[in-house]
């Protein structure tokens, strides 16, 4: 993607990239023309070519910003987070508290990884990985500790990062549900689906029916 320099260009890039994504997202990359964006930014479309190369430039750069950003933060999450649980429970809060507040960027990230080039595609693909890493590595982590209890990680991995994204197709702010609220479903969701045996909690049977003829409770 072109640069240009100084305080303006600059400026001119920033409010093309927020142009481009609510574009994207309002419509379609490919429904998205480059005359449209240079209205959208107020500038005439000849000019956009001093900022991006192409409009498959912008995708990429849209979305490979998203994922760098997305891994960065993860990391910075995670540091200092001492043991397996803990690390799940801070990875789970930041996975839906990050998903929830950068809506449009997931949702290109997801429906627009079919319009990359290959080269770009295989790129945004290992990003991917290496994000999903992250959690397969706490998930190994915890299977080793005897913490916690899963025949394939990875496969794990992928189940979790599913249901956790949802989030993004259904939450409203001032729905019914606050954000804590949802997290601590979530969170007790993929405790409970990771425990060992020993440490779920026993099934209560319902109590035996009343004798026939006789009211409840008598």
């Amino acid at each position: 993607m072109a640069r240009t320099a100084g305080s303006n260009g600059t400026r001119t890039l920033e409010s093309i990239r927020k142009a481009g994504l609510r574009l994207i997202y309002r419509q379609g990359y490919e429904a998205m023309s480059l005359r449209q964006l240079a209205s959208e930014v107020g500038i005439q479309a000849g000019s956009l070519y001093n900022h991006i190369s192409t409009k498959q430039d912008l995708l990429f750069d849209l979305i490979r910003v998203h994922m760098e950003e997305l891994i960065d933060r993860l990391d910075k999450t995670l540091e200092g987070v001492a043991g397996p649980s803990d690390k799940l429970d801070a990875f789970i809060r930041f996975h839906v508290e990050y998903h929830i507040a950068r809506k449009r960027e997931v949702f290109i990230s997801y429906s627009e990884l079919r319009s990359l080039e290959p080269k770009n595609y295989d790129a945004i693909v290992e990003l991917r990985a290496r994000y999903e890493r992250r959690l397969i590595a706490v998930l190994d982590d915890g299977v080793a500790a005897g913490v916690f209890a899963t025949a394939d990680t990875t496969v794990a991995a992928f189940g979790i990062l599913a249901m956790l994204t949802g989030v993004c197709t259904w939450f409203k702010p001032g729905g019914r549900m606050t954000k804590d609220e949802v997290i601590a479903v979530y969170t007790g969701l993929v405790r409970d689906g990771l425990a060992r045996d020993a440490d779920k909690p026993k099934a209560i049977s319902p109590p035996p029916p009343p004798p026939a003829g006789g009211a409840p409770g008598a």
